[in-house]
């Protein structure tokens, strides 16, 4: 006699699925002091530029300002500006970037290398009145260098063309500060590259140029030109230094601005907060050519 089979429960196959509860995370208290920095220093500023760039004094709106920046006074500082940030940008990419490869690849001791990372925290971070101070006392018309170049071999650099308060005094003590940023940002891109791309190039017959050429400049182009135009923002935004060390003699973005908020001359802060609106601009495209040249290096250096 057969046995009657049992049942067997069966869930229904159209039943969703259970989902697990949500947790309340205290995570967001970690990052809560960065949101409320960004906002208080980063959003609300720019949304004050933003407006008061199309305000006048009385606070009605106008386009005046905006108009205001094609003056070729305007355009002029703005072009000034740029050429400065570009050429330190370069030069102390460059310069930055040879220094990082002595003292990361080059073979040389682990102390070399440990003495450039200190000295470039240090430096990059040294600017403001105590930099353009440190360059009057150094290479100004009774600087330390100054007066030993005269004294010891005959030659007085202001005779000869140079000025510490002109275009190239100025780039020059730009760079004190700007190679050694290029080093703490090329380093790492430096240290990611694989040995093994070497040893593959040379087992193919590969000279070191060919190496460089083929395979190690490619990959480090991205971050090369990555650092430069985070150099060149660097340098676009300056004001303290420049300020201290020309007194206004060359005619920056920032210095402007400042002289148009605080109306030591000048008394228009519509126009500075349009100045600083066209500064956002170019800092902006800045960022942006950055942020794509990053994402195609962090591709290489992941494989």
């Amino acid at each position: 006699m057969a046995s009657a089979s049992q049942p067997t429960p069966t869930t229904p196959r159209d039943a969703p699925p259970t989902r697990p509860a949500r947790r309340v995370t205290w995570a967001w208290l970690g990052v809560a002091p960065f949101l409320l920095f960004a906002v208080f220093f980063l959003f609300l500023p720019s949304l004050s530029l933003f407006v008061g760039s199309f305000q006048d004094n009385q606070g009605h709106f106008t386009l005046a300002n905006v108009a205001g920046l094609f003056t070729p006074s305007l355009l002029s500082a703005y072009w000034i500006t740029i050429r400065i940030s570009l050429f330190t940008a370069v030069v102390g990419g460059l310069f930055g970037f040879f220094l990082a490869y002595a003292g990361t690849l080059a073979g040389l001791p682990r102390w070399v290398h440990d003495g450039l990372a200190t000295f470039s925290g240090v430096a990059s971070n040294f600017a403001g009145v105590p930099l353009a101070f440190a360059f009057i006392a150094t290479l100004g018309r009774l600087g330390l260098i100054t007066v030993l170049l005269k004294n010891v071999i005959g030659l007085n650099l202001y005779d000869h063309g140079f000025n510490l308060y002109s275009f190239w005094g100025l780039s020059v003590t730009y760079l004190y500060f700007q190679f050694p940023l290029m080093v703490l940002i090329i380093t790492p891109a430096l240290e990611g590259l694989r040995r093994e791309w070497r040893e593959a190039a040379e087992n193919l017959g590969a000279t070191g140029w060919q190496y460089w050429r083929y395979v190690g400049l490619p990959v480090l182009l991205p971050s090369l030109l990555g650092a430069m135009i985070l150099l060149f923002g660097n340098a676009f935004g300056a004001y303290a230094t420049a300020l201290s060390l020309t007194g206004g003699m060359i005619n920056l973005v920032t210095i402007l601005i400042g002289s148009q908020i605080k109306g030591d001359v000048l008394h228009n802060p519509g126009l500075g907060y349009a100045l600083a609106l066209g500064m956002v601009v170019v800092m902006a495209v800045s960022m942006s050519i950055y942020y794509v040249l990053r994402r195609r290096s962090e591709r290489w250096l992941r494989i």
